[in-house]
């Protein structure tokens, strides 16, 4: 995953993005669209990019802990900040797979083998995972019952995640299996150093800690979202509030099922609008309006963010007289250090 690979990635996802709100705008009908669009309170739209820093700044606080988990120590706290916002700018790489990009990072600054990092993104996707399906419940009772089957898909799969990690006889017996797969079975010390690392993370303290967090850090985008549908117009109400709470985690559950999707594209926008409509009985002219608005302050300012943290971070390495060597492509992950 070279800085041309990175670069690449990037450039089909801001084209997937730029075709899909081409197309939300054209179903919305584009002078509806355009009318709602100025009728929008754009003086709340600094207030939504605030509160969506609150998110940022509570999933840097899991980094910070999950790092102190696995170890890493002596890592300077402006080092770390550059690293994690720099994964943000990766969202919206297919799978989200360019996150990995901070397990790079850390190797690169700190000397961290990636393998050991790595297993902060699992932890982090699945406690986010657990923290969205708290948020949508509620609301699934009483708005949707249709989605039982995002929740329950996420509840069953993190509780299968969470019990083969956390039971070493099992963990250890598919690793074994990877062990006899050609071209893979190489790399299995590797791969058991990985394991470790998700084994002290998965600790049920842990999981049950970073979810609450996770919980916090999602109501700051619930809470985006609400001012969004309030500044169309939509009552600033606890139960507009309770319907934000449902559809955000519902839309985030369903794209982030969907793994191919970079960043959940189409399938997150295509919910929101959807809903929107339904719960907030927004014309579709608005609930694009909304969809488009609320996944620019989440989704393409974070990247932003991250794309300008990773610029600082490689001219700092620079200054250092340190060259930032990421591998040619993502199996490079098997030259690791074993420590």
């Amino acid at each position: 995953m070279n800085t041309a690979s990175i670069r690449n990635r990037l450039l089909i996802s801001i084209f997937l993005g730029v075709v899909v709100y081409a197309a939300l705008t054209a179903i919305g009908d584009f002078r509806e669209v355009a009318r709602s669009f100025g009728e929008f309170r754009w003086e709340l739209f600094p207030l939504i990019l605030l509160v969506t820093c609150g998110n940022y700044g509570l999933r840097f606080v899991k980094w910070e802990y999950y790092l102190r988990q696995i170890g890493v120590v002596g890592l300077a706290r402006r080092d770390s900040f550059l690293i994690f916002f720099s994964g943000l700018g990766m969202v919206v790489t297919p799978g989200k797979v360019g996150e990995w990009l901070k397990s790079y990072l850390l190797r690169e600054v700190h000397g961290t083998p990636v393998m050991r990092s790595a297993p902060i993104l699992l932890a982090e996707r699945l406690t986010d995972s657990l923290a969205l399906m708290f948020l949508a419940a509620v609301g699934v009772i009483f708005f949707g019952p249709e989605y039982w089957w995002v929740v329950t898909t996420i509840a069953i799969g993190s509780a299968i995640a969470i019990g083969v990690a956390r039971h070493r006889p099992t963990a250890l017996g598919l690793l074994g299996l990877l062990e006899r797969l050609p071209f893979i079975g190489r790399f299995s010390p590797r791969f058991l150093e990985l394991y470790e690392s998700t084994y002290i993370l998965m600790h049920p303290r842990a999981v049950a800690l970073m979810t609450l967090l996770s919980i916090g850090s999602w109501a700051f985008e619930v809470a985006a979202f609400y001012l969004t549908v309030v500044g169309l117009g939509v009552d600033g109400s606890v139960e507009t509030f309770l319907k934000a709470a449902f559809i955000l985690p519902i839309a985030t559950l369903a794209s982030a099922i969907v793994v191919i999707a970079p960043g959940g594209l189409g399938v997150a926008e295509g919910l929101l609008t959807t809903l929107s409509i339904s719960l907030f009985g927004l014309p579709r002219g608005e609930a694009t309006v909304a969809t488009v608005i609320i996944r620019v302050a989440t989704l393409w300012f974070g990247v932003a963010v991250g794309l300008i943290s990773f610029g600082v971070l490689t001219r700092r390495l620079a200054r250092q007289g340190k060259r930032l060597d990421l591998p040619a492509d993502d199996t490079a992950l098997a030259g690791d250090p074993i420590t």
